[in-house]
């Protein structure tokens, strides 16, 4: 019969679950420095420096290395291949850095975007075929949980059902294959900011996106008390002359969620998707301040939005270290905050709060 399944076994139901609610305790979110090789360059290159392996472990270790303080707001840290088996100066893995904090590591594992043949410019995300075999070797490696980021597009005839019906199908199978070798999945379907679309057509794009994820989630039998939500938050396209407020961003975000996502789905922790450092935070905060039915936890899946004062401050200068891993502790303290509805706006100013974080059609 086709309604005959069976979810995890009991124990690996309880393993999955316990991690998950790990990562988004109250006032906790997740530093996302999973960024590729090509992706880590653009951002060295923004503060002069050349992109070799040596200076991208070195950035890795200013923040893993930060004061054990940081842990007070990040829960889980998204690495990427080459940083898992990367050490300190030292002669310490990474992996054991966070692990001496209480910060759950976590590891990317899809291989990046790819046209979608016969699309508006679409795309799907690529990696599953050897997605088992790599998820265990992970899982022996120290991670505990994953993350695969799928792309949709707002335009005229986009997104199309061709991609929301592929991107939601991978994303599925992804998410089934991590629980299978005991990683949690964070299932990442964005919806991108480029174009004028207003915020109405946002929400109903990312209602629709989201209903054919979860559609898919449950056609193959995933555990959803054992996955996290990384989605966009809903804002008007950024060429979109309407600026909106952060009440207007948090009531069409929650509003989607409230039709799309189930209650079982252990928390939702947003990308920044090229908001300023300041931006993200305050909308986190007008999220969690919104009266309205929310059953899960919002919190902070960060990348760019936790980084851009960072680097600014570090510059690649060993001297510099020490200040740009206080930038960081108040930017993660920040969005702890947010992520408890108990942000004051403008209360944390770093060497970057304000600068745009935005780049066109967004690939990793």
């Amino acid at each position: 019969m086709t309604t005959y399944f069976n979810y995890p076994p009991p124990a690996l139901q309880d393993e999955l679950r316990k991690i998950a609610q790990a990562i988004v305790q109250p006032g906790k979110g997740i530093l996302a420095a999973d960024e590729s090789v090509s992706t880590c360059g653009k951002r060295l290159k923004d503060i002069g420096l050349e992109n070799t392996e040596e200076n991208r472990r070195a950035y890795r270790q200013l923040l893993f290395t930060t004061d054990k303080a940081l842990a007070q707001n990040i829960s889980g840290v998204i690495l990427f291949h080459e940083t898992l088996y990367q050490c300190s100066d030292d002669g310490t893995p990474f992996v054991d850095l966070l692990r001496q904090k209480g910060i759950i590591p976590g590891i990317k594992v899809d291989t990046g975007v790819v046209p979608l043949f016969g699309s508006e410019d679409e795309c799907t995300t690529q990696g599953l075929d050897d997605l088992a075999e790599r998820c265990a070797t992970y899982k022996k490696d120290g991670c505990h949980f994953a993350k695969w980021r799928c792309v949709l597009k707002i335009s005229k005839n986009t997104p199309s059902y061709q991609a929301m019906l592929e991107n939601a199908n991978v994303l599925a199978r992804y998410a089934s294959i991590c629980q299978a070798n005991r990683l949690v999945p964070i299932v990442e379907p964005e919806v991108l900011v480029d174009g004028t679309h207003d915020l109405d057509r946002a929400q109903k794009v990312t209602e629709t996106v989201l209903s054919f994820v979860y559609k898919a989630l449950n056609d193959h039998h995933v555990y959803l008390e054992g996955t996290l939500l990384k989605p966009n938050m809903v804002t008007g396209g950024m060429q979109c002359p309407t600026k909106y407020s952060p009440e207007e961003v948090a009531k069409a975000t929650v509003t989607a969620f409230q039709r799309t996502v189930p209650p079982a789905v252990t928390g939702i922790t947003f990308l920044s998707g090229g908001q300023s450092e300041e931006e993200a935070t305050v909308n986190l905060d007008a999220i969690n301040k919104y009266v309205g039915r929310k059953p899960w936890p919002l919190t902070f899946s960060f990348g760019r939005a936790l980084q851009a004062s960072v680097l600014r401050t570090w510059q690649g200068k060993p001297e510099c270290v020490p200040a740009a891993q206080e930038q960081l502790i108040m930017r993660a303290r920040a969005n702890g905050d947010a992520a408890l509805g108990k942000y004051v706006p403008g209360s944390v100013v770093g060497a970057a709060a304000g600068t745009e974080l935005y780049v066109k059609n967004h690939a990793y």
